[in-house]
Formats: structure tokens, sequence, C-alpha cells
């Protein structure tokens, strides 16, 4: 098979939490791939920054200040991209994550429903007004950025498990629905990623090497290795892929 295939050129993409860490990593690669890349995230300083990278690597970018927990919000994001860029090709709903762990004993419901707006609701709205997008103009790939902790749950962290664990269900039956339509919709599963969202992790060197003890490979994973695999699944190499769930966790999860 031709390594054509993993080619982005003339697609464009559409990344939230674009603005640090594995959304920063995979709108960067994108880019490097040929794709048009819309930036997406509530910090338009970072997105300003992120930019101007993919205008170096010689592709289009567009800066969309967004937050993902307001539908109103998510669809003007949708239709900037398709307004600014021409179509929308790739959604990457990267957006999410957990600021808090608490035992289900003490959890507030405020915390619950935080987590399950920003990772599950969220993910849903996007979804749905960004396979709308797609329909209209012949098809596209969507690609969840889910957790390992959806797959196996996480002590302290179950409204983040439920939300996550949801999405992967979701998106399963989404794709399902839409194979018939030339949109495709996968998942991706990271384990402990070294991104901002892990410093509380990566700053203590006992919670990290109690980390890199739960990974086989005996270390924690970049930003950049889920690049290549957000590629695969946004390129025609995947054309026959949907509703499946690429794990990448250094062996965790096997």
């Amino acid at each position: 098979m031709s390594t054509d295939r993993f080619s982005l050129e003339g697609k464009v993409a559409l990344v939230t939490g674009a603005s640090r860490g594995i959304g920063r990593a995979i709108a960067i690669g994108f880019a490097e791939a040929g794709a048009d890349v819309a930036v997406a995230a509530r910090t338009e300083g970072d997105l300003e920054t992120l930019a101007k990278e993919i205008d170096a690597a010689g592709r289009k970018a567009l800066v969309i200040p967004t937050d993902v927990r307001d539908r109103n919000a998510i669809q003007a994001m949708v239709d900037r991209t398709v307004e600014g860029l021409g179509k929308l090709d790739v959604l990457v709903n990267n957006a999410g994550g957990s600021n808090f762990m608490s035992p289900v004993v003490s959890l507030r419901p405020e915390g619950w429903d935080k987590l399950r707006t920003l990772n599950l609701d969220s993910v849903f709205h996007a979804t749905q007004i960004g396979a709308q997008a797609m329909l209209a103009s012949g098809g596209g790939s969507i690609i969840q950025i889910a957790s390992v902790a959806g797959i196996q749950g996480a002590e302290g962290l179950s409204p983040y498990s439920a939300a996550k664990a949801g999405v992967i269900m979701m998106s399963q039956a989404i794709a399902k629905e839409l194979a018939g339509s030339n949109v495709r919709v996968n998942s991706i599963a990271p384990g402990w990623i070294d991104t901002p969202l892990n410093e509380w992790m990566t700053g203590d060197e006992s919670t990290l090497r109690e980390a890199e003890r739960m990974v086989p490979m005996g270390r924690i994973g970049q930003a950049e290795e889920v690049v290549g695999g957000a590629i695969y699944l946004a390129s025609e190499a995947a054309s026959f892929v949907t509703g499946a769930t690429l794990v990448i966790d250094g062996g965790q999860t096997a």
C-alpha cells in the first residue's frame, strides 16, 4: 500500500482542546501531513502561537476560541471552519480532562455533572454538529480522544471514567449509524501521557515512578506518540475502519 494513503493533503481538520498537550500535537501533525487546520480552545493567545506553527508548515490555520461546554459555541465553531476553510473533513474531539480526584462517597454531585458535561456531553454535541456538516459534503472522519480510564475504571476518577466509557460506546453506536454515509467515527484511548493536564503527576517524582510501574514499557508517553494514530484514522489508510478504539498506552491495559 502506498504511503500516500496516509497523506492529509487537501483535507480540512478541526481540533478542539488544541492549545496544549495532545490536541496541540495533533494539530501540528495534521498540518505536517498536509491538512489545513482550524484550532479551538478557550485560550486565544495559545491558539495564535499554534497557528504560527501551522503556517510555518505551509498550511492554513484558523483560530476559533471556543468553550465546548456551550452547544451554540460548538455550532459556531463548525460553521466558522466551513466558512473559513471551505469544508470539514476531520474532527478531533480532544477537549476534556479532570482537574480533581475524589472517592465516590465524598464526590459532590456538581463535580459529577461538571466532568460529564466537559467530557461526554460536549463530545455528543460536537459529533452531532460535525457529522451534519460532513454528511452535507459527502463524508469525513470523526476522532474522539477518550482514555484508558474509559476501558478500565480509574480509582478516584469515577465521573471521568464513566464519561470516557460513554464516549467510546456512543462513538461505536454512531459509527454504525453513519457507516453507510462515508462518515467514520473512531476513538483513541491514550494512557498516561506527559501533558500539562498531568503535571500533578509528572511534577512529583514518587507519583511519576508509581505511574511508570503501571506501564509495561516502563515510562509514560509523549503527546507526539498519539499523533500517528490520529493521522491514520483521519486518512484514507483507515478507509475501512469505523467504530474502533485505538489504545495507545505502552501496554497498560494489555
